[in-house]
């Protein structure tokens, strides 16, 4: 599948099979993470992959009971270490470009997935001390976001998207 086929058909999926995800892909879906872009190639990337039902059944509690964190076979917390990038670019690094960083890694995840069949969804509800907690980060590393992953068990429509006429501006505003 090629890359703007895999954005055309990237679907939130909040219901998923029991299959377990092949070890073999979740590497690939990684090492996409791992290729995302980062300011200043500060990498300020942390990976936290759950598989273990009782911890996937706490970060659903502190993701605010959504069951199909807990229900996919794997789980991936993606955290941004802030110390990498704010000690390049201070604060700007600190409250941005980390983030910025860790959100074009999760796109990855989300563009890998569908490129080898799986479904996944970008969670960013969820009580971010808690998953620190769950999940056993330092103090300088942020939970971002959360991406269960497994073969989809259902099959949503294609959201409607505003038209490029809408959204592109030329020159100015």
């Amino acid at each position: 599948m090629d890359t703007l086929e895999a954005i055309k058909r990237r679907r939130s999926i909040r219901a998923f099979r029991p299959d377990p995800v092949e070890e073999r892909d979740l590497r690939a879906i990684l090492e996409a993470a791992r290729w995302a872009p980062s300011a200043g190639n500060c990498q300020p990337l942390e990976l936290v992959v759950v598989k273990d039902p009782k911890v996937k059944e706490k970060l659903m509690d502190a993701a605010f009971g959504q069951p199909f964190v807990g229900e996919a076979p794997v789980a991936v917390v993606v955290c941004a270490n802030i110390e990498r990038t704010a000690s390049r670019y201070g604060r700007r690094g600190e409250e941005l470009y980390c983030i910025q960083d860790t959100a074009a890694a999760t796109q990855n995840i989300l563009l890998a997935a569908t490129s080898l069949g799986y479904g996944s969804c970008w969670v960013g509800a969820f009580d971010e001390r808690r998953v620190a907690r769950v999940i056993g980060t330092p103090p300088h590393v942020r939970p971002v976001a959360i991406v269960p992953i497994g073969k989809s068990a259902e099959k949503p429509e294609r959201t409607p998207k505003r038209p490029l006429e809408e959204i592109v501006h030329e020159d100015r505003y």
